[in-house]
């Protein structure tokens, strides 16, 4: 599961072009062999600050130095404007991974604001967006739906969007002009999250950046912070178990309430459920013995209670203060949901994908 695709910065570009902040966004654009970063990491950097990652190490001081001597440069030039740079992870570099890594530089000028603003907003709505960027002339980027039909930008009406679990790529056109093929894509895991207390409060920052989207319940409104992260939504309701049938297949649940009542309650609408990818249930193995017997008086069968994991966190860990819990809870679901984010089909060309290129491709 990489969902590295631009999410973590839409906010930042989108203020950047506002207020005509010049800015260099770097994406890791293809990369063959080992590499500290996937295809489609980024990082945002300015004259003086440099925002998110690319791996790290001697590649990142190097394409910051590069971004710099773009943003020094008279604003309309190509080189000031795009690059594609290539990088062999080896003693030049002073790194060791030894694979290949390709960097596209693109400057962020004042008129980009409508169309980060644009990516922004669709991304809220939970649309996937596709951007077309030319790396060798100054052109706009174009915008474009899951479907690969065009939406914004002078780009073409239609984009061949790269093959399955591919989500950035370097594609070369019939007339060697080079293309960065980049995704903007909703985070896929949702976790329904149950009770606002220390733990629920703890387990909400634990996932602040991590790529999921948290839907917070509690029926205590006065229990949720004025700030919430960005990938998070309150709802605050004292019919929680409405929540969890309309919660979309697939969703995981966690459920930690003030009332072991409570908790009980959505345990066995949960598992009346066969869709959901995981559902915890905060407690210790009494608690479950307990549940167990409860849940199957109530007619969940015997054979259900293998998919309710309690108790929740890693194991291992044992101190119950609750940025512990809430530290091995968001391991669990990291495992748990890059487990089900690929078939074995897509595991094979997640490790082929960033060494293979398209016709006319680029030379590692």
């Amino acid at each position: 599961m990489s969902n590295n695709s631009m999410p973590f910065n839409l906010n930042a570009l989108t203020a950047a072009a506002s207020k005509a902040v010049p800015r260099v966004l770097v994406t890791v654009a293809q990369v063959a062999g080992s590499a500290p970063r996937e295809p489609g990491a980024k990082m945002l950097i300015t004259q003086y600050h440099a925002f998110d990652t690319i791996g790290g190490g001697h590649l990142e001081m190097v394409a910051t130095d590069i971004a710099r001597e773009m943003l020094a440069m008279p604003a309309g030039d190509v080189h000031a404007e795009r690059r594609l740079e290539r990088f062999p992870l080896g003693p030049s570099l002073g790194q060791c991974c030894g694979g290949v890594v390709h960097l596209a530089f693109e400057r962020i000028m004042p008129e980009a604001g409508e169309h980060f603003g644009a990516l922004a907003r669709r991304w809220r709505d939970g649309q996937d967006s596709w951007r077309l960027v030319p790396l060798d002339c100054a052109e706009p980027a174009s915008i474009y739906d899951a479907a690969g039909v065009h939406l914004s930008g002078p780009g073409p009406a239609m984009l061949a969007r790269p093959g399955p679990g591919i989500d950035c790529k370097v594609r070369i056109d019939d007339f060697g002009h080079r293309w960065l093929i980049d995704s903007c894509l909703p985070y896929r895991p949702r976790l329904y999250l149950f009770g606002a207390g220390h733990v629920g409060a703890a387990i909400v920052r634990a996932l602040a950046e991590l790529p999921c989207q948290v839907v917070w319940i509690d029926e205590r409104d006065d229990m949720f912070p004025p700030v919430l992260p960005a990938n998070v939504r309150v709802e605050a309701t004292d019919t929680p178990e409405a929540v969890v049938e309309e919660a979309p297949a697939g969703a995981s649940f966690l459920v930690l309430t003030h009332s072991h009542a409570l908790d009980q309650q959505l345990s066995e609408h949960i598992l009346r459920r066969t869709d959901f990818t995981w559902f915890g249930l905060i407690g210790s193995r009494t608690k479950r013995v307990s549940f167990e017997r409860r849940l199957q008086e109530r007619g969940i069968p015997a054979a259900r209670m293998a998919d309710m994991t309690c108790p929740i966190g890693l194991p291992g860990i044992h101190d119950k203060a609750p940025a512990v819990i809430a530290v091995s809870v968001a391991a669990q679901l990291m495992q748990v949901w890059e487990a089900a984010a690929l078939t074995p089909a897509e595991i094979s060309v997640k490790i082929d994908a960033s060494a293979t290129l398209e016709t006319s491709e680029l030379s590692t």
